[in-house]
């Protein structure tokens, strides 16, 4: 078998790790996302806490300012000052302003913005001496009015999202891999039937066409196997066909072959002009039956070939009636047999194929004038008559072809069409190979329809009706 490989393609990936891609990458995606969502909700958590804590600080400083007999006082020393304010990760910067912007303590060019309308205190994000601060600027009206700012650089808020962010991806990355795993595995394991499923394909020979043992763990790989075996079934009915069409043209052309050349080694060693004329006149006979054979074995190959793929259409019967009739009205005459049509007065019409209806009509037209000769002498009489049963939905519609003939028995009918089934009357004439009746049938089947041989109404004689369901029009 050729791959893409060996043609200078690129093979394509296997299910396995299409399958393994179409999930983790969206699994990936979403874990991505999930890590992010994670780190912001982290961080807006985390500075809440540490601007708490920064305001916690401001308002420590504001517990000591007091007022004194020349304002307002700071009495912490900065010794106290660190130990109000001790931070073991940042530094930490403040100031204490009086209510016209003189610094009363701390650090000087802490430039925070004013807490707007009638907030008490405001956060900002400052820079410092080249330093980034988080700071809040807390304004107090006792014991008199003054303005606190505490700031301190984010140094802990920087490694704080860090790390919720690298252990959040590590958590994610760690399930991802052990998911790709167990995915990997189960999609193995799932995947094993059909691998099987393959390799009992590649190994099989290409004569052998029975039905793949399929050991469906899904139901899709079930519908896979049937489809295959349906497949295979399909094959071998028509390679089947195709052996049967080839042994029985051997069969049965043998026989009408080596009449012709008999018939003309004997013409040849004789001298007499009448001898060959009466040869010839045996070839011409030999031959015309050895193309009605093959004429009727291509019918029923091509029948075995449209099985299952034949679609049904909408065909008017009458034209076809009234065209098959002229065409065998000359040998109908020739032989004197009295060919005549029924029930052409109105339309008639049926889903089926106008190809495959002339053919039953070709091969039941055909069998009543060679066999349909009334045994008394009679004036043969041979009626193709279109006959529409009930009314609306639930009609049906009976083409047939009638003869007055000896007819067949009733033991005979069911036998008669199968195929190299030859009836009495076929054996006594020593003419048909007993397909064409055979060819019906298989006709019959596809268009839907049933054939029915019964006796005539009337009197000695067979009545050949194919038979279109109700709801076929």
């Amino acid at each position: 078998m050729t791959t893409p490989a060996d043609q200078g393609q690129p093979a394509p990936p296997s299910l396995r790790a299409r399958l393994l891609r179409q999930v983790l990458l969206p699994l990936s995606l979403i874990g991505l996302a999930g890590t992010l969502a994670s780190a912001l909700v982290a961080n807006h958590f985390t500075q809440r806490a540490f601007d708490r804590s920064l305001l916690d600080d401001a308002y420590a400083i504001a517990a000591n300012v007091r007022q004194g007999q020349g304002g307002l006082e700071f009495p912490l020393s900065s010794r106290e000052v660190k130990a109000v304010l001790f931070d073991q990760v940042e530094t930490v910067y403040f100031a204490v302003l009086q209510a016209d912007g003189a610094q009363l303590a701390g650090n000087a060019s802490l430039g925070v913005a004013q807490p707007r309308g009638e907030q008490a205190y405001r956060f900002s994000d400052i820079q410092h001496r080249g330093r980034a601060l988080r700071a809040v600027r807390l304004q107090l009206a006792e014991p008199a009015p003054f303005e606190v700012i505490t700031a301190h650089t984010v140094h802990g808020r920087s490694v704080m999202l860090r790390s919720a962010l690298l252990y959040s991806a590590a958590s994610q990355l760690l399930l991802l891999t052990v998911l790709a795993l167990w995915l990997g595995r189960s999609i193995r394991r799932e995947l094993k039937p059909l691998a099987q499923f393959q390799q009992a394909l590649d190994g099989r020979d290409a004569r052998d066409l029975t039905p793949l043992a399929v050991a469906a763990s899904t139901r899709d790989l079930q519908r896979l196997g049937a489809a295959v075996n349906d497949l295979l079934a399909r094959v071998a009915q028509g390679v089947q066909a195709q052996h049967e069409f080839a042994g029985n043209v051997a069969h049965e052309l043998r026989t009408p072959l080596a009449g012709i050349r008999a018939l003309a080694s004997y013409g040849l060693a004789q001298q007499d002009p009448a001898v060959w004329r009466e040869q010839l006149a045996g070839i011409v006979h030999s031959e015309a039956r050895a193309s009605h054979l093959v004429d009727q074995l291509l019918a029923l190959a091509l029948a075995d070939e449209a099985r299952g793929s034949l679609r049904l259409q909408p065909v008017e019967l009458e034209p076809l009636v009234r065209a098959a009739v002229l065409r065998f009205l000359p040998r109908a005459d020739a032989a004197g047999v009295d060919l005549g049509a029924q029930g052409l007065e109105r339309p008639c019409g049926v889903l089926g194929q106008a190809l495959l209806i002339e053919g039953v009509l070709n091969n039941l037209i055909d069998n009543a004038l060679r066999y349909g000769r009334p045994a008394d002498g009679a004036a043969p009489q041979v009626t193709v008559a279109l006959v529409q049963e009930g009314q609306g939905p639930a009609a049906s519609v009976l083409l047939s072809v009638l003869d007055n003939g000896p007819g067949i028995a009733a033991p005979e009918r069911q036998w008669l069409l199968q195929r190299w089934a030859r009836g009495r009357e076929g054996e006594r004439l020593g003419q048909g190979a007993g397909l064409g009746l055979g060819i019906v049938m298989r006709y019959a089947e596809l268009l839907g329809a049933c054939l029915e041989l019964r006796p005539a109404p009337e009197g000695p004689g067979l009545w050949a009706c194919l038979v279109f369901p109700a709801g076929a029009q």
